[in-house]
């Protein structure tokens, strides 16, 4: 597939996912004003830098008298473009690695084993309250002794 060809189609595929008239521009703009996107998804200044040069290409060869895909491409351009034609449809372009990279992260839910207390866990922390219920009850104990002791 030549140049141009290659071109059309990643236009075509942006066009429909950037909702735009001016597809790979808005694609372009898109990444532009992401300022945190090469900090989040590697390659992404690569990425960005073929894109618009690929974009000045076709508008030359679109517009300029003398130019063509022949004086103005090099080997592995149109290759580049099919290439990211694909990392779009896999969702392994910039923008949808951005999408993800920026995704609140699920909070993580307690496991069982995060809940269960230990047989040590609660008899220490029945230790602690065992003084007061060992008072409480010799108090009781000797209530019913002395009034068993007033009645006889």
């Amino acid at each position: 597939m030549g140049f141009i060809e290659a071109y059309k189609r990643l236009e075509k595929l942006c066009g429909e996912t950037m909702g735009s008239d001016r597809p790979v521009t808005a694609y372009i703009e898109e990444m532009k004003a992401k300022p945190d996107g090469a900090y989040l998804v590697p390659g992404w200044e690569e990425d960005l830098k073929k894109l618009k040069r690929y974009r000045h290409i076709r508008n030359q060869i679109a517009h300029d008298p003398g130019c063509t895909e022949e004086n103005m491409c090099e080997p592995g351009d149109a290759a580049w473009l099919t290439r990211f034609h694909g990392r779009i449809l896999r969702c392994e372009d910039p923008l949808a690695l951005y999408r993800k990279a920026k995704m609140p992260k699920p909070k993580a839910k307690p496991r069982p084993a995060d809940n269960y207390e230990s047989p040590r866990q609660n008899a220490s922390e029945n230790a602690d309250q065992s003084p007061y219920l060992l008072i409480a009850a010799f108090l009781i104990i000797m209530y019913l002794i002395l009034r068993f002791i007033a009645k006889a």
